[in-house]
């Protein structure tokens, strides 16, 4: 059975498919309740952000999922959004927006296929095991069929993975390259032990970081699974509600969410949070994945020194190292996470613009970025606070 024998449907919301036939395709390893590889993608996370109001009427983000069906069998998803906006992406695409708007075009709505809010790499094509070649085959192509069909300007799937991006762009979708920070856990037994990986200087930074964070004048706590409770939520969405005033002008988060996440997702998070004489006053949150852990909000009612690095990047790595992750995503931007440990990667997405003579544009413009983008690592990397091959041991 090829591509084209496949059935594709498009949902108004996960409430219209089963969360074990959807598991079955977005984490398949964990089915028999193994930690899934990516917990973005899950039925339960998605669910959360679609009951908690997080996305729907009035947030610009509009469910659109596709289901690609073999006969009665569903054999790949995708989670899709109809965007009135480009907020909450994190790969941006406002420069394409208003080039397109200036020619007389109308960008927007566009089609999404992505995670909300969450610049985490992971499949954004999921197919079951055994199905990945047709499986990812109809979802391209209903995505292109959906746009075409509507008239829309663009797809997007972001944050997609390298080989997806690189099947991709064999279908003739657009591939770009972007950047972030990630730690790699290179076999540490301590965070003594990666210390020990870096310069001198910069591993006397990090213990003055680190000292000066836990002299605020009260402790730092993690909290995960049966852990949580409800008036860590409270706190927490203080702290969330600052950061996302600042960053984005209103939280995309509900309220409601972290409720939903507290019955569904709690065993999915890691929540850091300093406490002072009890009250917290400043938190991390983070998601677990199988090998990886992803750094996701931050905020704080008062200010200390050196307090966001310890519960944003340290105490990250004190987690990976003792649960033997191989990794540490730290969300994007901020270069100031270099000197900490975390190194650039690349990132990748893809895209389909309706218009050819704008496609062609986008096309080269994305070419010109993606050898940016490789120079910026090059040089970056050499900036990072590991030891050169040159340097003695101490």
């Amino acid at each position: 059975m090829s591509a084209s024998d496949i059935e594709i449907s498009v949902l108004g919301g996960l409430a219209e498919i089963d969360p074990d036939v959807w598991d079955a395709c977005a984490c398949p390893e964990a089915v028999d309740g193994a930690r899934a590889i990516d917990p973005f993608t899950t039925y339960r996370f998605l669910r959360a952000l679609e009951d908690s109001g997080s996305v729907g009427p009035g947030t610009g983000w509009q469910p659109h999922h596709l289901v690609a069906r073999a006969g009665d069998e569903v054999i790949a998803v995708a989670p899709m959004y109809a965007k009135g906006h480009s907020q909450g992406e994190y790969i941006f695409d406002h420069n394409w927006a208003h080039a397109w708007e200036r020619a007389g075009g109308r960008y927007y709505p566009k089609l999404q296929i992505a995670v909300p809010f969450t610049p985490a790499t992971g499949r954004r094509f999921l197919t079951k095991p055994g199905q990945e070649d047709r499986g990812f085959q109809a979802l391209v192509q209903g995505v292109l069929h959906v746009g075409m069909e509507n008239r829309l300007s663009s797809a997007h799937a972001t944050f997609c993975t390298e080989d997806e991006a690189t099947r991709g762009a064999e279908m003739g979708l657009l591939h770009r390259v972007t950047q972030q920070y990630h730690w790699v856990n290179d076999a540490y037994g301590t965070f003594d032990d990666f210390l020990a990986a870096l310069s001198s200087r910069k591993r006397k930074t990090i213990r003055k970081e680190r000292r000066t964070a836990h002299d605020f004048g009260g402790e730092i706590v993690q909290y995960s699974g049966n852990d949580l409770r409800p008036e860590h939520w409270d706190a927490f969405w203080e702290f969330y509600q600052d950061t996302g005033a600042r960053k984005w002008g209103t939280p995309y988060l509900t309220r409601s969410f972290f409720d939903h996440a507290q019955q569904t997702l709690r065993d999915d998070m890691l929540l850091v949070l300093a406490l002072e004489d009890g009250r917290p006053v400043a938190g991390a949150l983070n998601f677990i994945g199988r090998d990886v852990l992803f750094g996701r909000y931050w905020g704080a009612v008062e200010q200390f020194p050196c307090l966001h690095f310890e519960l944003c990047y340290y105490q990250a790595i004190d987690y990976a190292i003792k649960h033997g992750l191989r990794a540490v995503e730290a969300g994007a931007q901020g270069e100031h996470k270099l000197a900490r440990g975390y190194l650039p990667v690349e990132c990748h997405s893809l895209h389909w613009m309706a218009d050819e003579g704008f496609s062609t544009a986008v096309s080269d413009y994305l070419e010109a970025e993606k050898r940016a983008v490789s120079g910026d690592i090059e040089i970056l990397t050499t900036y990072g606070p590991f030891k050169k091959i040159t340097e003695e041991p101490t």
